[in-house]
């Protein structure tokens, strides 16, 4: 069965002036229906009041009223065409057709001569009529006025590549004229370009940041791992060092109380061997009393010499219990526990360094020297490996443009890492065995070639100093002592840019020897060789950079 508007023309729903549905139908006394304010708007341009359809005069402009019930028709078709043709009102965020009233449609297209948009149903007129057919159509868009020159109250239709702005017909004829001008299209197109490139180039980034947040996820997995390690090993230390308190304060309480327990059981002895002559004497006292109060005279006299005679006794001025018998005990007993504890640190921060070396010699970078650098009193080998002290002035490219080489020591006999690191770790390991004095550690790229300085990280340096057999010393501002149990025969390096850490280490007795911590790196570090000279005696032997052996 044929829907109902199927059964009803449209035409018999339309405006005879503009062509699309009635909006405000009146009638007029000829009988006419029209919109009321097409009608209106109609009459208002002539003089008299004819009818468009019927070109009736009317003398007198007739009073227009809504046609109330062809009204209510109208909406109840103009409901059912929006049923059957699927047409939906439209949403937050849609454009919405400008043309109708009430609940406003979705719209379809936006007319760019009208400056409309509208519906499927309103559009229609676009499509059907000769002169509306040629206006240009683009999908829906908001804020068509925004089209139009603000100047010429033309449609924007060229771009200015000159001004780089958007132009109209008559702009290109005044204050763009000579200009290089393009149609909209051409200039779009051309922009898409760029957006497609700037498009990848996006892709690209977001990609290289996909790759460091993987980064930073493992880094955060090694993190807790190396936490996880620490937690363990401090657990480790501090429970050993816990249970030989525990240990040496139950051995030096055992001791006090063995000592309270042998001072007690010779006092018990002491005081019962007392007790038995006071008995005695006692004894005597009694038997001395009787006979001092005795009448048979005969008996004193017969016990007289045994009365008087002295009983054996003890000497007792001599003996004594001493109250102080625990003096020193416990700075004896505090005396083994620092022996102790030292010896049990001491095995433990070995044991610590090893693992932190074998863990940071995994940033082992491949050095080589920079022969460009190289005070003109060092020799280089070959394969840049190896530099020594040669008392005398080499033969070098620059030689006669030796102040004007930005890069070459003058005032050090110093020489850089050929390769340079701005982020990340990176770890090396020199040997300096046979050498009577050296200078070792990174450089900044900045620092002062030619003049003399301070050699501290004031002035881009952060180095360890190595004189004669004993003398140590960290090149701080002030300098620091360093006490070191063993001398260095091989150095290792360590550096952590972002984390601000410069570290030195014995390689060989896995010893850590000094670090830089909380330094801010700004620009480029390079290691950084200075092999000092023969002041203090033979000093001929090389820095010669190894390769890094990589423990289990």
């Amino acid at each position: 069965m044929a829907s109902p508007s199927r059964l009803l023309s449209e035409e018999q729903f339309q405006c005879s002036i503009c062509l699309d549905v009635f909006t405000e139908p009146v009638s007029t006394p000829c009988g006419h229906n029209f919109c009321k304010a097409c009608i209106s708007g109609y009459w208002d341009s002539t003089d008299l009041c004819p009818c468009p359809m019927c070109k009736q005069i009317f003398h007198q402009r007739p009073e227009l009223k809504t046609n109330t019930a062809f009204r209510d028709v109208v909406e109840h078709f103009k409901m059912i065409r929006i049923r059957d043709t699927d047409e939906s009102p439209a949403e937050a965020g849609e454009v919405s057709c400008d043309v109708c009233t009430g609940t406003r449609l979705k719209a379809l297209k936006s007319c760019l001569e009208c400056l409309t948009s509208f519906c499927e149903t309103h559009l229609q007129p676009h499509q059907r009529v000769t002169g509306l057919k040629r206006h240009k159509l683009i999908d829906p868009v908001e804020n068509l006025e925004d089209r139009m020159c603000k100047k010429h109250d033309r449609l924007l239709e060229l771009f200015c590549r000159t001004d780089q702005t958007c132009v109209c017909q008559f702009c290109i004829e005044t204050d763009h004229k000579n200009h290089h001008t393009v149609p909209l299209e051409e200039e779009c197109g051309e922009r898409k370009v760029q957006l497609g490139k700037t498009k990848r180039q996006i892709r690209q980034m977001i990609q290289e940041r996909m790759q460091k947040v993987q980064e930073v996820k493992h880094s955060v997995e090694l993190n807790k791992r190396d936490a996880e390690r620490e937690i363990a090993d401090g657990l480790q230390v501090f429970t050993a060092l816990v249970y030989s308190i525990q240990r040496s304060q139950a051995d030096f309480m055992e001791v006090v109380e063995e000592k309270q327990k042998a001072a007690e059981s010779r006092a018990d002895g002491l005081i019962k061997e007392l007790e038995q002559e006071m008995t005695e004497l006692q004894r005597t006292s009694t038997e001395l009393e009787q006979h001092s109060h005795t009448e048979d005279h005969l008996h004193l006299l017969q016990s007289f010499p045994s009365l008087c005679t002295p009983k054996h006794t003890k000497d007792w001025s001599e003996v004594s219990v001493h109250s102080d018998m625990c003096l020193g005990g416990l700075r004896r007993a505090v005396s083994e526990l620092e022996r102790t504890l030292q010896e049990e640190l001491d095995r433990a921060v070995k044991r610590l360094c090893d693992v932190e070396l074998k863990t940071i010699q995994q940033w082992s970078a491949d050095v080589t020297l920079d022969p460009d650098t190289a005070h003109p009193f060092l020799i280089l080998s070959r394969d840049r490996k190896q530099v020594r002290y040669g008392s005398t002035w080499q033969k070098l490219p620059d030689n006669a443009k030796k102040f004007c080489n930005p890069e070459r020591f003058l005032n050090h006999l110093s020489v850089l890492g050929k390769e340079s690191f701005s982020s990340g770790r990176f770890y090396y390991e020199v040997q300096v065995k046979g050498k009577a004095e050296w200078l070792l550690g990174v450089a900044r790229e900045s620092i002062n070639r030619k003049a003399d300085i301070n050699m501290s990280p004031v002035d881009g340096l952060w180095t360890v100093y190595m004189r004669g057999e004993d003398i140590y010393e960290a090149y701080t501002s002030p300098h620091v002592p360093l006490s070191l149990r063993e001398k260095p025969q091989k150095v290792g390096v360590f550096v952590d840019y972002e984390g601000g850490r410069v570290s030195f280490y014995n390689v060989e007795t896995r010893a850590h020897i000094y670090s830089f911590i909380g330094c801010t790196f700004a620009e480029k570090l390079y290691p950084y060789f200075n092999t000092c000279d023969n002041e203090l005696g033979p000093n001929l032997a090389p820095f010669v950079i190894c390769p890094v052996n990589h423990t289990d």
